[in-house]
């Protein structure tokens, strides 16, 4: 293991796992500069064809993030701003990003602390998580959630928080499918790690493949996102169909073996 980058935005590679590690007391909120950072650490992540998953987690147990940092704001950071290649929090809208990413929520999730979790593709939790949505209160826009949100949960109970910015506990955020486990916080990175682990040895192709999919098939009708899986017009579709793996999972599962996924 080694570690880089001992600033506000730390990273540990193990494997083909890579920790990403935000720190910047005392509530983990992000700036122009820390989301540009971030977006260039993920956009890293996402090239390197070594590394097969990433763990999002923060420093501290009291915030995982209180989301955009108001006193930067108030010392001219605009909230408009160029928050880098990934979106705010390097994450959001960064392209292409066809490889699993875990958060580890351990805290506050406030605001755009929030809408960075729902930027992961799986989120764990600790047991004294919670989350919240209080732009309301401050007369702005929670822009990613609200896009987001509505189709993570119900319609009404989605509504509820945007429209109020009530505070949310991690238990009621299993119970309406927003996180996918919760943890004693001492266990929460043991598990994250153990997932990634997982993960990083399942076959990195298929995971790209359900990915691409499983974003651009939001913009179109079941129909339609069938018609371009089997005329392969998603390009991770088409290289999968392709690939040496997809030849080594089907010889794997006829002679009863574990497959070695080589990514090509």
């Amino acid at each position: 293991m080694s570690d880089a980058k001992q600033d506000a935005v730390r990273c540990r590679r193990d494997g083909g796992v890579l920790e990403v590690t935000l720190d910047r007391p005392k509530a983990n909120a992000i700036d122009l500069a820390t989301s540009r950072l971030m977006g260039e650490t993920f956009r890293a992540f996402r090239d390197d064809s070594e590394l097969r998953v990433a763990i999002l987690c923060t420093a501290g147990d009291r915030f995982f993030s209180a989301g955009w940092d108001l006193k930067a704001a108030a010392s001219g950071d605009a909230v408009d701003g160029d928050y880098g290649v990934g979106g705010f929090g390097g994450l959001q809208e960064l392209r292409d990003l066809n490889k699993p990413v875990i958060a580890a929520v351990n805290g506050m999730a406030v605001g755009g602390g929030f809408e960075l979790a729902l930027s992961a593709d799986l989120i764990l939790a600790s047991e004294h998580s919670t989350f919240a949505l209080p732009e309301i209160r401050a007369g702005t826009l929670a822009d990613a959630a609200t896009v987001k949100l509505p189709k993570r949960m119900p319609y009404h109970v989605a509504m509820d928080l945007l429209l109020t910015g009530r505070w949310m506990d991690a238990q009621e955020a299993q119970r309406w499918g927003l996180v996918n486990e919760l943890l004693p916080p001492e266990k929460l990175m043991e598990r994250a790690w153990e997932l990634a682990r997982l993960l990083a040895g399942g076959p990195p192709l298929v995971f790209a493949a359900i990915k691409e999919v499983a974003r651009e098939a939001e913009a179109l009708s079941f129909q339609e996102a069938m018609n371009r899986i089997t005329k392969r017009q998603f390009r991770s579709v088409d290289a999968l169909y392709d690939s040496e793996d997809q030849q080594e999972g089907f010889r794997a599962f006829a002679e009863k073996r574990d497959p070695v996924w080589k990514g090509r």
